[in-house]
């Protein structure tokens, strides 16, 4: 099984700017890059913040680049995001009972899991009991491998602001779920850090991934803030078969 993801487009209304660059741009490279190079994927995933600020505008910029990628896109939502105004320019994405874009979708090699960390009004990652006894549900009524997906790392990664601003409430909670599972989970899919990381939380293998605009700065000590870099955009590029998980990171070069 070979599946892409995505992260934090940050995406704004068309004409303006972000960090001094165009996020449609480097989306639209990104795109092209894949259209070029991983057609073949089955599936593409993309862990939240597709706008900057819940724009209507960005969703539409979304929706129509987006439109561009010639496999299925399964999709759920980070801080900068705004779930009214993402539902009202996706309305086909699959939520919930309570409303939270969160789902199931089956894949060639097992069951993705997509997860909704939004919480309106913060940075920082919530998992309410609703939104974990879903999880917890998902993972009890099947078997076979599990690939996990959401934006707000649980864990610290050394990177001061973004750790202020993981998943703080319900991380235990999700700790304890994901242990009684242990068993089908393969791997956890992370937004948020706008990087390239990868490395194992309590046994659980991680990756996350670049955003398609701006990065935030490899900055081991600046506390309060978190320095934005101009490295290129990137993505994941995922083979999954029993014998195990294999990333690629691709970092398309403009031009």
């Amino acid at each position: 099984m070979k599946f892409l993801h995505l992260s934090d487009l940050h995406l704004v209304t068309p004409g303006a700017a972000l960090h001094g660059m165009d996020p449609r741009a480097g989306l639209r490279r990104v795109v092209a890059h894949i259209r070029a190079h991983h057609a073949d994927a089955a599936l593409a995933v993309i862990t939240g913040d597709l706008t900057h600020a819940g724009e209507p505008e960005g969703y539409a910029a979304a929706r129509e680049i987006l439109a561009g990628l010639p496999m299925p896109c399964h999709i759920t939502l980070g801080n900068h995001d705004s779930r009214p105004a993402f539902r009202a320019a996706f309305p086909e994405v699959a939520v919930d009972a309570a409303g939270f874009v969160q789902q199931a979708f089956a894949m060639p090699e097992g069951l993705g899991l997509l997860l909704d960390t939004h919480e309106p009004g913060r940075a920082e990652g919530r998992l309410c009991p609703a939104r974990l006894s879903w999880l917890e549900a998902a993972l009890r009524g099947g078997s076979g491998p599990v690939f996990l997906f959401l934006h707000h790392p649980p864990f610290r990664v050394g990177l001061g602001r973004m750790d202020d601003i993981r998943l703080r409430e319900g991380a235990g909670e999700l700790e304890n779920i994901l242990w009684r599972h242990r068993a089908r989970l393969r791997h956890l899919f992370i937004g948020h850090l706008h990087r390239a990381v990868a490395g194992s939380w309590r046994g659980l293998p991680f990756t996350g991934v670049r955003g398609t605009n701006h990065q935030i700065a490899l900055d081991f000590v600046t506390q309060g803030v978190a320095p934005v870099s101009f490295e290129a955009p990137g993505y994941g590029v995922v083979l999954a078969s029993e014998a195990g998980v294999v990333v690629h990171f691709e970092e398309p070069t403009a031009g």
